[in-house]
């Protein structure tokens, strides 16, 4: 029998469907009875389940990450689709079609890193040039940028994010370098492919989106400046000298500024042009995507509205007849 995908989920649905856990919390309400909230995921996107009159013994059953049988009730609540959960159990693989859970990229990947590649190849400063060079030969470091997610939750999202996130950053850099010719933007396109290298190694996806142990001790921002100081003893062994050191402190300020504030993680704040003009666009490219992703993916086709989004703060306008 064909599964139903969240996609195709609708108020008063009854379902009796396998999810992949993405995320789990045990809460107590008012009457500090337990319950436990669940996210609940496919291929085609996620649905809050909620579970009431959980035993804290039988919630760690559940394992965030796993894959679940649940059985339950899908209703409209404050404009969005949620699912009341009746029973929930772990499910063992083999029992299920792993290609069901597997977000699909927006794009796919050959292309955009052959375009990474063409926009790579015109800079023109030896020493950077050799530094990217030596940054795309890596064969395993290369695989893991074109199969990494940007994020777990938020933008881009899914298998073959980061790529798509820095080939569109790529796109927009070269377009601004040229409405500021001030730009370097030999240092610009090397900034995106370098600001979000380390997530190559903060994040697993198989098929789960998730943090690895190193990703959560150190973030990728720390783990982007380990692959670069590798790369840049590999660039200065195949040049034969030591490489412009103003510069490459340039990229360096690039890679720990790009997140633009203190608060946003970033360990200090952009203090060159093309540090700035990397945080804006950076910027400019995930709440974009996000924007975008929310609105498509809101399972209630009725409303002109999506419902209120907690990491935006807002609601987003969908328009009434479908239009932007």
């Amino acid at each position: 029998m064909a599964r139903t995908f969240v996609r195709e989920l609708k108020d008063g649905d009854s379902v009796n469907e396998i999810f992949l856990l993405a995320d789990r919390q045990l809460r107590a309400n008012r009457n500090a009875s337990l319950y436990l909230l669940a996210t609940l995921r496919d291929r085609t996107g996620t649905i809050s389940g909620l579970m009431w009159n959980v035993q804290e013994s039988s919630a760690q059953e559940y394992v965030q990450g796993g894959f679940v049988r649940v059985r339950g009730k899908v209703q409209l609540y404050q404009g969005n689709l949620q699912m009341i959960v009746a029973g929930m159990e772990a499910v063992p693989d083999g029992s299920f079609n792993p290609a069901d859970f597997q977000q699909q990229p927006q794009a796919q990947a050959g292309p955009l890193l052959l375009r990474l590649r063409q926009l790579l190849s015109s800079i023109r400063c030896p020493d950077l040039g050799m530094l990217a060079t030596c940054l795309m030969e890596d064969d395993g470091l290369v695989t893991a940028l074109c199969a990494a997610p940007a994020g777990v939750k938020a933008h881009h999202a899914y298998q073959g994010g980061l790529i798509e996130h820095i080939v569109s950053m790529s796109e927009a850099a070269d377009r601004l370098s040229q409405v500021y010719p001030a730009l370097d933007r030999d240092l610009l396109l090397l900034g995106v492919l370098l600001h979000d290298i380390g997530k190559t190694r903060e994040l697993g996806w198989d098929p789960s989106l998730v943090y690895t142990d190193e990703g959560q001790l150190l973030g990728h921002i720390h783990l982007g400046m380990e692959i670069l100081n590798e790369k840049l003893a590999a660039t200065e062994s195949r040049l034969g000298r030591p490489l412009d050191a103003e510069r490459i402190l340039r990229v360096k300020h690039m890679l720990i500024s790009h997140h633009g504030t203190r608060e946003f993680g970033s360990p200090t704040v952009p203090m060159t042009p093309e540090a700035l003009a990397l945080n804006c666009i950076d910027t400019l490219d995930s709440k974009l995507h996000e924007f975008q992703r929310v609105i498509s993916e809101d399972l209630n086709a009725d409303s002109a509205w999506t419902p209120f989004n907690p990491r935006m703060d807002r609601r987003l306008f969908k328009g009434r007849t479908g239009g932007n």
